[in-house]
């Protein structure tokens, strides 16, 4: 089966279950504990989610998931990131060939596993300048052509300079919700070539959830689903009846 027909429709974002720091959401939460990562995975396998997105900049996430997951690896689609880097409250950005390798052996380490199947570019708004003038698409394609990746993408902020780059990578993450559209000419290029495309943000980051309409959440998630080339909503939750809510959303 291709990597596309193992993505879910609705990922889980999984930077809440590593990091509570840093974030653009209007309330404080508290980390989850061992036990409730591992409540959550089963509800989302339960729920037909099989895409879970990490990073190493998403505090200890990866190591919360590899041990939530041990056993269970064929389950999941797992995707990471390289370039940010979260310490002292504050992000750090590094696109260095001998970072990039390092931050791929430690995702593989913590999250258990022996190759990844989805790994993204983290963006600092310079998308040109992080793909042609870093080195870190290389390695990745050094990864990927070994078969230690099974793709590569990146996560991205602007229009016309992702879309000149879509045929370097095989994945794109772009924000999409009611209220930001500016990237889905990005989404219907990477459609037409046949990317992935992961959306990130289709909640405005909590900030729809307060929408007016009787269902403000499902109604952006089914206009994110709607736009023609989506692969998959990436949300982040540590409640596991609003992923139900999400994935009943979409279906």
């Amino acid at each position: 089966m291709t990597l596309a027909r193992r993505i879910s429709k609705i990922g889980l974002g999984t930077v809440k279950i590593g990091r509570n720091q840093g974030l653009r959401y209007d309330e404080g939460f508290e980390l989850p504990d061992a036990t409730a990562v591992r409540a959550l995975l089963d509800q989302a396998a339960a729920l037909g989610v099989t895409l879970l997105d990490t990073a190493p900049a998403y505090g200890n996430s990866e190591t919360k998931i590899g041990e939530a997951i041990a056993g269970q690896r064929d389950r999941w689609v797992l995707a990471t990131k390289v370039g940010e880097y979260f310490e002292d409250g504050r992000s750090h950005f590094d696109f260095s060939a001998e970072t990039t390798e390092q931050s791929l052996a430690n995702s593989l380490r913590r999250l258990q596993t022996d190759h990844l199947d989805l790994v993204l570019v983290h963006s600092t708004g310079e998308d040109t300048y992080v793909a042609r003038e870093t080195p870190v698409l290389d390695v990745l394609s050094r990864w990927r052509d070994r078969g230690d990746i099974g793709a590569i993408g990146m996560s991205t902020k602007t229009v016309a300079d992702t879309i000149a780059l879509l045929p370097d990578i095989d994945a794109v993450m772009v924000t999409l919700n009611p209220a930001h559209t500016a990237e889905i000419p990005v989404i219907e290029a990477a459609h037409a070539q046949g990317k992935l495309v992961l959306i990130k943000k289709a909640l405005d980051s909590g900030a729809l959830a307060g929408a007016e309409g009787a269902d403000p959440v499902g109604d952006a998630l089914r206009f994110s689903a709607g736009q023609p080339g989506v692969t998959s909503i990436v949300i982040g939750t540590l409640n596991p009846e609003h992923l139900a809510q999400a994935v009943r959303a979409v279906a």
